[in-house]
């Protein structure tokens, strides 16, 4: 029996179903108690035991792998749809200012999201990998008409996009205006010299 048969098992409609139950109570989990969220919480809110959440998820990453691959398609389409619409540096500060958005759903994803990128062998690392090489393609757009210097890769992009995630979640005041700010300095930092603001961005402005 396959994914398309119309007429499938109550025991896969079953299976389906509580995958799905357990991917959204995660995502909830995860947004409320960080990505270190004990799993039997998840379960708990999925509704499900916890012999059934381990068999569609046997490992922590294997279920923020599931909670990110659909975010992670919606941010490669995005990233592909700006790319035909705006301008080659609006396109690219625009799309990251709603990756960084993204990482900071929780607390502990803007550090996952930095080793995720270092372990080439992780899962969430091939899960990922539309939206890495759509942002690549919109940096080298960039770059191509000369709005942004030349030196800097995707990776650097994603370094600095999950800092600023992380200073931001990480501020002891709570400074709603900090993202902005940081994404303001990140713009200017990677403008060709020649194509820079002549005074400094306060806050974000593609």
């Amino acid at each position: 029996m396959t994914a398309s048969d119309p007429n499938p098992s109550p025991r896969r409609t079953d299976a389906r179903r509580n995958r799905l139950a357990l991917i959204a109570a995660a995502a909830e989990v995860f947004a409320a108690q960080g990505a270190n969220a004990a799993l039997d919480t998840i379960a708990r809110a999925a509704g499900v035991g916890n012999a059934t959440m381990y068999r569609h998820f046997p490992t922590r990453d294997a279920m923020i792998e599931a909670v990110l691959a659909e975010r992670y398609r919606e941010l490669a389409t995005h990233a592909e749809e700006l790319a035909h619409a705006e301008a080659a540096d609006t396109a690219l500060f625009t799309w990251l200012a709603e990756f960084v958005a993204y990482i900071q759903t929780f607390r502990g994803l803007s550090e996952l999201v930095l080793a995720t990128l270092r372990d080439h062998d992780s899962a969430l690392y091939a899960s990922c990998k539309a939206m890495r090489t759509s942002a690549a393609e919109l940096l080298t757009r960039a770059q191509r008409t000369g709005a942004v210097r030349a030196d800097i890769d995707a990776s650097d992009l994603f370094t600095h996009a999950a800092g600023i995630a992380w200073a931001a979640q990480h501020t002891p005041t709570g400074d709603p205006d900090r993202t902005a700010r940081l994404l303001g300095v990140l713009a200017d930092g990677l403008r060709h010299p020649e194509s820079r603001s002549p005074q400094p961005h306060s806050t974000f402005v593609p």
